[in-house]
């Protein structure tokens, strides 16, 4: 792989000033936080005076013991190297600070790192002049762990079967929500809302968008975060897709627009009276929503990325009340029965099935190549559906051309390894690992013996 302007390196110059700003400011140590395959971080951690040797590569990894970096156990180490214009001092330990990294093997960008498969991909917008915007909607529930590990809402009057936007389940987190929204304000991320969501115990969080590589910074930062406040609280705070059975489950909904590099301007929005489709969107827009809605099937592996993401997307049918669930690969304007949502007043588009499992450095690769395909390829997305899709028969729908989503991991993977634009994206090593991992994931799940199978068959036969 060549090596790209996306991933220069600081001067030693720049590099002291930097040192020098951090001490300042109490820093005595530095993490260089890569991701896993699941976007969890990993990474070694440095003294401040030791910075310019880990900007330079020094810290080195064996990929073997890493879930989706491959290598075999005698291959060279890969190493990371912190992006310095990224960097976050600890707000809960401030002699700390956080630097998002990328992966490099013999001092070229390791492509089976998906921040580096974004910057990657980021440079080919570049070309074509782009930039990528992305906000990210974080959902998330605050629960208590019980003795038996089994987890509960932390109040148990907490019972409310419409707790959404309730004030007083509200309240009842205040000193969590009130840690998380002021240290959000201050990291500069400007949060612009936050609500009790549709569950007991489930909260949201609506930050400012940014470009695509700083969003997703920030997001797996949010993670971390959001789980340390909560520890402090006696409690634990989990993105999992879907905690509950009976409970609405946790989205990280997309909200996505391309800009001009050059003016910065938004290039998906328009006044709804100028647009045939009515929903304030661009040609370039719709064609980057055809893009997208071409190689959905295969999207829904990386957006929801794991066994228990498909317990959120749940047919309606399949359960006695609408779900909201976005199954169909399908778009249209403020229609949550579409998985691709145009809100009020477009300029932009959402991706609602994206969950909080989601790898964002991975899942925004994919959606901006299969975007970037659909503007070169001119393609159309068709008319927007603004029909309850629930409600349509399975003639209509077909007749609309609407296709269900994978109802399961192993759907959603075979998509995923079907699609020959994945590994023209990823290329063959990532692609691969992807699907190794996420097979291994539903054989393990598929092999495990539940508590629903022991209660339902073991007095029965």
């Amino acid at each position: 792989m060549k090596s790209n302007s996306t991933f220069e390196q600081k001067s030693t110059p720049e590099i002291e000033a930097i040192q020098k700003q951090l001490k300042s400011r109490g820093v005595k140590y530095c993490l260089g936080a890569y991701v896993d395959i699941h976007g969890v971080p990993k990474g070694k951690v440095v003294p401040i005076d030791h910075l310019e040797h880990m900007a330079h590569g020094s810290e080195l990894y064996t990929g073997y013991a890493l879930d989706g970096l491959g290598q075999r156990p005698n291959d060279d180490e890969i190493a990371s190297v912190p992006d310095l214009d990224h960097i976050i001092q600890l707000p809960w330990q401030p002699e700390m600070a956080w630097m998002p990294a990328d992966n490099t093997f013999h001092g070229e960008p390791y492509p089976l790192n998906t921040r580096v498969a974004l910057k990657l991909q980021l440079a080919k917008a570049a070309e074509m002049g782009f930039g990528m915007n992305l906000g990210i909607e974080a959902e998330l529930f605050v629960l208590k762990q019980n003795e038996d590990g089994s987890l509960a809402v932390p109040n148990p009057d907490d019972r409310l079967t419409k707790p959404c936007y309730d004030a007083r389940c509200f309240l009842d987190q205040f000193s969590w929500l009130d840690r998380m929204a002021t240290t959000i304000n201050d990291l500069g991320w400007d949060l612009y809302s936050f609500d009790h969501e549709d569950a007991n115990g489930q909260y949201e969080f609506d930050f400012k968008y940014a470009d695509a590589l700083t969003t997703c910074d920030r997001y797996t930062f949010l993670r971390l975060m959001a789980k340390e406040y909560a520890k402090q609280e006696g409690l634990i705070a989990t993105f999992m897709p879907k905690p509950f059975a009976n409970k609405t489950g946790n989205g990280a909904h997309f909200n996505m627009s391309l800009y001009d590099l050059e003016s910065g301007k938004n290039l998906f929005a328009c006044d709804p009276k100028d647009d045939p489709k009515g929903l304030g969107l661009t040609e370039l827009g719709y064609q980057f929503i055809a893009g997208v809605l071409k190689h959905g099937k295969a999207l829904c592996a990386v957006l929801a990325p794991t066994v228990n993401s498909y317990k959120r997307l749940v047919r309606q049918g399949d359960m006695p009340y609408f779900t909201w669930a976005p199954v169909f690969n399908s778009f249209g304007s403020n229609n949550r029965t579409n998985s691709i949502r145009v809100p009020m007043g477009g300029g932009r588009f959402e991706s609602r099935n994206a969950d909080g499992a989601v790898n964002p450095y991975l899942a925004a690769t994919l959606v901006l190549a299969a975007g970037l395909e659909g503007i070169r390829e001119g393609l159309d997305p068709g008319k927007p559906q603004e029909d309850n899709l629930y409600e349509l028969s399975e003639a209509e729908r077909t007749a609309r051309g609407i296709e269900f989503l994978p109802n399961n991991l192993l759907a959603a993977v075979e998509a995923f390894e079907a699609d020959p634009f994945v590994t023209e994206v990823l290329g063959q090593e990532l692609r691969d690992e992807f699907v190794t991992y996420k097979r291994r994931e539903w054989t393990d799940y598929h092999q495990s013996i539940s508590a629903w199978e022991v209660q339902r068959y073991s007095h029965l036969f």
